[in-house]
């Protein structure tokens, strides 16, 4: 089955997830089939703390991926409104 979920990445105690679209079969950081965002837990200041291309997200569900219970969470977060 095709999950999406994250992978991570990024310095020890600095978490940085990667959103994958991958073969549930597979480890957590292994190979993945596309990267279709991230998500920062620890972004400060104007750092971005998430970003899904949702038209790719939208895609890989309308084809049976399963999201991951935090990767939904993630999903229905309202977008960031940029600053004028």
């Amino acid at each position: 089955m095709v999950t999406i979920r994250l992978a991570r990445g990024g310095a020890k105690k600095r978490p940085f997830y990667h959103i994958v679209v991958s073969d549930s079969r597979k480890p957590r950081d292994s190979g993945y089939i596309e990267r279709i965002g991230f998500y920062n837990p620890v972004a400060r200041g104007r750092e971005i703390r998430l970003n899904i291309n949702s038209e790719r997200a939208s895609y890989w569900l309308s084809q049976g991926a399963q999201p991951s219970d935090r990767v939904a969470k993630l999903m229905k977060e309202p977008a960031p409104v940029a600053a004028a």
